[in-house]
């Protein structure tokens, strides 16, 4: 039963990750997301379903478009790879032992939090439409029997992130005069809380922040340049939720 439920997952976050790579290119561009059909994004022929099948089609194609050889990019064939890496993985850690309500949060979170990686790592923003919506998906997860968090717990974790990161960026804006922190990620820090809880996301902050100062001192070096630090919280949290929200808690306080 294992086995079928991981193939499944296999064929299912295949799925999700070609229709992620639609709200990768299309949402920055402020594209519709279902007109017109896939197409190649250089001679603009439409691409048939027999062309379109996720992973495979990027490997028989040696990652070039048929009709007109132009290159598709890289990122195609990673998100529609790691896509049901991640649900088994989540599977194995929560479904596999039977806590399917927290492999179902769990996995809605991630999912909304690839597309946001690598929209954010493409083009610096972090689209509304993905993450507002993680606020009131992280209530309803709240209210369900077998969450990992009380509805009371998830609605003040997000209040109080929203106000202390709204404080920080215009106390910022007021002391630099420039923003140091986009609404971008207060609505996705805020939306992740209302996921994790308030005792999850100083940890979460802060190795966001680790990471980003690692990236930001090898790969950036100039004080007057911004980077994605969307990019981060997405991989943070992916991989707190991954390891197992509670048992990092736990690890973490036996330190």
């Amino acid at each position: 039963m294992t086995t079928v439920i991981i193939i499944l997952l296999a064929v299912l976050g295949a799925a999700f990750g070609s229709f992620f790579n639609v709200l990768i290119y299309r949402l920055p561009r402020k594209q519709s997301i279902v007109y017109p059909p896939s197409h190649c994004g250089d001679c603009n022929k439409p691409i048939p379903f027999y062309l379109n099948i996720p992973i495979v089609s990027y490997i028989m194609l040696r990652g070039k478009c048929k009709y007109c050889g132009a290159s598709i990019h890289w990122h195609h064939f990673l998100v529609e790879a790691i896509t049901p890496l991640i649900l088994i993985l989540l599977f194995l850690q929560y479904g596999y032992q039977g806590q399917f309500m927290l492999f179902l949060k769990y996995s809605v979170l991630c999912l909304f939090l690839i597309p946001i990686f690598f929209i954010d790592a493409f083009h610096q923003i972090i689209p509304h439409k993905l993450s507002i919506p993680l606020i009131p998906l992280g209530f309803i997860f709240a209210l369900i029997p077998g969450s990992d968090i009380t509805i009371l717990e998830s609605g003040i974790a997000a209040a109080i992130i929203f106000f202390f990161l709204l404080f920080i960026a215009y106390a910022y804006r007021f002391a630099r005069k420039v923003d140091g922190l986009g609404g971008g990620d207060i609505w996705l820090l805020t939306g992740i809380a209302a996921f994790l809880g308030l005792i999850s996301m100083p940890y979460v902050i802060l190795i966001s922040a680790v990471l980003g100062i690692i990236y930001f001192f090898i790969f950036v070096r100039n004080k007057e340049q911004g980077f994605a630090f969307g990019t981060f919280i997405a991989v943070t949290t992916i991989l707190w939720s991954l390891l197992g929200s509670t048992q990092m808690l736990l690890n973490l306080r036996l330190l």
